[in-house]
């Protein structure tokens, strides 16, 4: 469903989400069915209301700014689907995990 016009699009959009929550957004790609975020934030950030408003924030922008997703959406009217993953790093240096998500399939 992502292409790299629309996968360039959300790593612009993502970051103005984070800074909502004073959080950082540290690395981001993403595949054609999913994306891929390392975010910093601090323990008073709730995790589900982060995820929440990046999912959000970047739906609401993405359907108005490419309309041609509308045929991946159009019967539930959302981008996203409801579940999400979190995962904590447990211990993993930051260039480990830095270095999965840049390696991931980006499409053309």
């Amino acid at each position: 469903m992502f292409g790299d016009r629309h996968l360039t699009r959300l790593e612009e959009i993502m970051p103005a989400a984070c800074a909502d929550f004073e959080t950082d957004l540290v690395e981001f790609s993403g595949e054609g069915e999913h994306v891929h975020l390392l975010v910093n934030f601090p323990p008073e950030v709730a995790l589900s209301k982060l995820v929440n408003s990046l999912k959000g924030m970047s739906s609401r922008r993405m359907r108005h700014e490419f309309p041609d997703l509308v045929r991946h959406y159009y019967r539930a009217n959302k981008l996203w689907s409801a579940s999400d993953f979190a995962g904590s790093p447990g211990g993993a240096p930051l260039t480990v995990l830095r270095q999965y998500i840049e390696q991931q399939q980006r499409p053309g």
